[in-house]
This record gives structure tokens, C-alpha cells and sequence, in this order.
């Protein structure tokens, strides 16, 4: 059995570069930097972490050193809630899964040049952190206003499309 999964575009968080991303998870590419990272088993490494909660998605970046002991297997890997088949094993007891990490570099922990990053999810920096952002308070007038034409009954296909966003 091939180690590779078929999925759709929206299942595969891994596939930023690659052009047979959307096809198969974890892309090509992931499975290079995978090979980056058992590399560099006893470096010391900066993690930039994805912080999920209920509200909103962030990234906690530090200037703490980590020695990265070992990558292993993760053994229930899930792509629609963002598990990598993989996590790092760090020198403070933890192990993180890879779909919990936006970037692992070596060198740097803030501004790392390319050759340092060792491993990176694209899809989580380029679509989910530093997408451009269009908050505003005419936009969230606008969306507060359709939504509650929404629960009174008075919703219009206009104020529907309005608040779906742009595709």
C-alpha cells in the first residue's frame, strides 16, 4: 500500500509549492522536508507553533532553543483536522505533530534566511496568517446588518451573497 493518500484541493494542507498538490497528502514536498528534519536530528531549533483556539488562529513564535531529538511516525494522521503523519520529539518532553507547526528553522528564530527553515507549512502562513486582511468597520457594519436580516426573516439574496465573501 503506497504511503500517499488521494484527496481533494480543500483536504490537503500540505501541498503550498507543489505542483501535484490537491492530488496526493502528504505532497512530495512534504515528504522532502520531512527528510530535512530527520537531517537534523540533535540540532538545536526554533519552532514557530500554530495557536488554535475556539476565536482565532494565531502563531507563537519564541527565541527558545529546542534540540530536536527525533521525527517519528504519527500514527492516526488526519488531514481535515490538520494531523501530519509525523511529530518532532524536543528536548522538553514534548512531541508536536507537524500540522501543529507553521515553521521549524535552524539558525534563527525570528527571520530565518531559506537555507535555515527546515520545514515549513506553507499552506497555513501563506492562506490562513498572512492573507490580507480586509476588516473593516464599513465591512462589519455591512455583515451585521445582513446577519441580522438573516435571523428576522428578511434576508435577501444580496445581503446572502454579501456575507458568503468573494470566491
Amino acid at each position: 500500500m503506497s504511503q500517499y493518500r488521494h484527496l481533494t484541493r480543500s483536504e490537503a494542507p500540505f501541498g503550498e509549492d507543489d505542483p501535484t498538490s490537491g492530488r496526493l497528502w502528504p505532497s512530495p514536498h512534504y515528504c522532502r522536508q520531512v527528510e530535512r528534519l530527520r537531517a537534523a536530528v540533535g540540532e538545536t531549533v526554533y519552532i514557530a507553533e500554530l495557536d488554535a483556539n475556539d476565536m482565532q488562529l494565531g502563531v507563537r513564535i519564541t527565541d527558545r532553543p529546542y534540540l530536536l531529538l527525533g521525527v517519528v511516525d504519527f500514527p492516526r494522521p488526519d488531514p481535515v483536522r490538520g494531523l501530519a503523519p509525523h511529530c518532532i520529539l524536543l528536548d522538553d518532553g514534548r512531541g508536536v505533530n507537524l500540522g501543529r507547526i507553521a515553521r521549524l528553522s535552524v539558525g534563527h528564530a525570528f527571520g530565518p534566511a531559506p537555507a535555515e527553515i527546515l520545514f515549513q507549512d506553507g499552506e497555513a502562513l501563506h492562506t490562513l496568517l498572512f492573507q490580507e486582511r480586509r476588516l473593516s468597520p464599513e465591512l462589519i457594519a455591512q455583515r451585521s446588518k445582513a446577519l441580522l436580516g438573516r435571523v428576522l426573516g428578511q434576508a435577501t439574496p444580496a445581503a446572502d451573497a454579501r456575507l458568503e465573501g468573494p470566491r
